[in-house]
């Protein structure tokens, strides 16, 4: 069952121009595969040394779905929202959960545990994607620090910088290594490790942040100006960077930010009917890990699926998981290279 929602919290918009959009190349609408989910809205998916695909719903449940179309299983039940999801080194499930923290999950008895519930005091509110390299350190985003999953509107209302990275080191040592972010979301490690790809989602830009080298500890560009909402980000097996893309860019999400800040307040107020819409497209972009150009894509209409926010290759598909319907689904991966 979907918890009740909340009432509103209060917003505080500043004003904001968006950056400017650039074209990205027409990709090829192949042909989707459709697989039903024992609930809603699966956000992110990810696929563990079996093969299998893992996802979490809106309800809390998380569950484990057979790739080759075996039904689906429900592991554990937790308290909020699972967001973004990793398979860590030991087999465990690391879960982002909105609110709740950074959570690890145990696949063999469903078992849950906090593992990051709070960052320097205050209370993780948007905990949204999470990964861990080789030597055990763990980076994590929060897409914003004022509001949860449930108002998740509320940080593009207000278009302020309040989203973060965040690092947890073995000793369980956690610090915060890049700050000031409009709505962090995916992040995900490059194939040679020298560093993290992230992305923003209402600045519509993938940034890196540098893990060696001289550039250790800095924050440089990747892909910017895109035409759409960057989500949950992962690594093929080629090393290319995959993008879930949740919504094109419209002229009310454009105009939004630039809006006087009280008129954005009284239109915080209005029932979720009457708020703006996503459009339900299924859309995935892969990018070159150093020049950021586009390499392959998917774009097209499905009645049964679309808002694209969670991918993982496995084998030779492309999985996507979605905020919009109660199913993920899939692509082989030859259709998404570029005619």
């Amino acid at each position: 069952m979907v918890p009740a929602k909340q009432p509103k919290p209060p917003i505080d918009p500043v004003r904001w121009n968006p950056p400017p959009v650039d074209p990205l190349p027409e990709f090829s609408s192949a042909e989707l595969t459709v697989v039903p989910v024992p609930g809603d809205a699966p956000e992110d998916v990810v696929v563990d040394g079996n093969g299998q695909i893992w996802a979490g719903l809106i309800d809390g449940r998380i569950v484990r779905i057979d790739p080759n179309g075996g039904a689906s299983v429900v592991v554990a039940q937790i308290d909020n929202r699972p967001l973004g999801l990793h398979v860590a080194r030991d087999g465990r499930l690391l879960v982002c959960s909105s609110p709740g923290g950074l959570l690890v999950l145990d696949p063999a008895t469903g078992a849950v545990e906090p593992l990051v519930p709070e960052v320097d005091g205050p209370a993780l509110q948007f905990c949204s994607n999470v990964t861990e390299l080789a030597d055990g350190t763990i980076y994590f985003t929060e897409s914003t620090s004022a509001f949860t999953y449930e108002h998740f509107l509320g940080p593009i209302f207000e278009a302020r910088n309040r989203g973060s990275v965040f690092r947890r080191d073995p000793d369980g040592t956690v610090l915060t290594v890049v700050a000031g972010l409009y709505f962090a979301n995916g992040i995900t490690p490059t194939a040679d490790g020298s560093a993290l790809v992230f992305a923003e989602t209402q600045a519509r830009r993938l940034s890196k942040y540098w893990l060696t080298g001289d550039e250790a500890g800095m924050v440089t560009p990747l892909a910017v100006n895109l035409p759409g909402s960057p989500d949950n980000l992962s690594t093929g097996a080629d090393g290319r960077i995959w993008c879930a893309m949740v919504s094109p860019t419209n002229a009310a999400a454009e105009w939004l930010p630039k809006s006087p800040p009280a008129l954005r307040k009284l239109l915080w107020r209005l029932p979720d009917g009457l708020q703006p819409k996503i459009k339900p497209i299924v859309w995935a972009v892969a990018f070159d890990p150093d020049s950021g150009e586009a390499v392959a894509g998917v774009r097209t209409d499905h009645p049964a699926f679309g808002m694209v926010t969670g991918l993982v290759e496995n084998g030779d598909k492309l999985w996507m998981g979605s905020i919009g319907f109660p199913a993920v689904a899939h692509v082989d991966l030859a259709d998404t290279a570029l005619r």
